[in-house]
């Protein structure tokens, strides 16, 4: 697997990836990783949490080799990804992609680009491949309408024991609570919440480089930082309603963790939300984040956990291992 986005960054792509590799070896697969760990790094422009590697097509293809290995996935479309996708052409060998990040908004939200562009560079990134994965309905019949093709279904998973109702305690903030947790950045949108005029607290569970701003902007909330795994999980089932602002998330990891604890989801109508929740069951999304937080709050908790319970890392492990076969079946026998 080739991957810009691993270790110290804590996101989506990190934690599918690790739990992914849990269990593929449960099918005797075992995962090498090429990321930016092994090369000297630069922070990303705009984004310095992010670092990228500095390094050649040349010994990106010598570690692939030295590798010896049976597929090449790769994860992101960074520095890395680009020399994998190079050597893979150059060498006739199958290959599969994952799309992860709705990476032409984060760019046009930062700088003056158009996402057209962007969108016309990713397209030809993974329409090169035998195939490229996707974590949601809505997100695939985005992509299609963009010009991607060989779309693969791949869902994603959540650990219904560490996440649990039963981990529910009493919060010291005013009630109702309106949660929200993920990367404090500005993709993640959170001043559409920050801005609801909600009762009880609104609290965040997060770092990033927006974190100093926001909490300056708004001193009537509650802004917590990282919290460790075992307290992250009291404090999604603790609350009253997870509230997820983004428009931009391809899926939302936290929202079947909350979903998981019983807690159920507002959000807007897009991918992500619309593809868990979208039907009511677990939540409430609409185009009045107001409104869907609102109506969440009504939502039956023990629905919001069965809910949780479509999502298994058993069935990603499955999906992404079938993609595979089927990408590599669609190679030419002459490759």
């Amino acid at each position: 697997m080739v991957t810009d986005a691993w270790r110290p960054q804590i996101n989506g792509v990190v934690h599918t990836l690790e739990r992914l590799t849990e269990n593929l070896k449960q099918h005797d697969v075992e995962v090498e990783f090429l990321t930016p760990n092994r090369f000297h790094t630069l922070p990303m422009p705009t984004y310095p949490d992010i670092r990228l590697a500095l390094t050649t097509p040349g010994k990106v293809r010598r570690l692939i080799e030295a590798s010896k290995t049976d597929h090449i996935h790769i994860v992101t479309e960074g520095p890395l990804g680009w020399m994998a996708r190079r050597y893979c052409l150059t060498e006739r060998l199958p290959f599969t992609t994952s799309y992860h990040t709705r990476f032409p908004e984060y760019v046009t939200a930062r700088l003056p680009v158009p996402e057209d562009w962007t969108y016309g560079l990713l397209r030809s990134f993974h329409n090169s491949g035998q195939g490229t994965m996707v974590a949601t309905p809505s997100l695939s019949e985005d992509l299609a309408g963009r010009g991607f093709d060989k779309l693969q279904p791949w869902t994603r998973g959540v650990d219904i024991a560490h996440f649990h109702p039963d981990k529910r305690t009493q919060l010291d903030f005013p009630r109702p609570i309106f949660l929200c947790v993920g990367r404090v950045a500005i993709e993640k949108n959170l001043p559409a919440f920050l801005d609801l005029d909600l009762p009880g607290s609104k609290v965040i569970v997060g770092e990033g480089p927006e974190f100093a701003r926001l909490q300056a902007r708004y001193p009537e909330a509650h802004f917590l930082g990282h919290r460790p795994n075992d307290e992250l999980a009291a404090i999604y089932a603790s609350s009253d309603v997870f509230v997820f602002p983004s428009r931009t998330d391809t899926f939302g990891n936290v929202i079947v963790e909350a979903l998981a604890s019983g807690t159920p989801v507002a959000g807007f109508p897009v991918t992500g939300p619309i593809d868990i929740v979208g039907d009511g069951v677990g939540g409430a999304v609409a185009e009045d984040l107001r409104e869907a937080a609102l109506a969440a709050l009504k939502t039956d908790r023990h629905e919001a956990r069965e809910r949780a319970m479509r999502y298994t890392w058993k069935a990603c492990t499955e999906m992404f291992l079938e993609n595979i076969r089927t990408a590599r079946a669609s190679m030419p026998a002459s490759a």
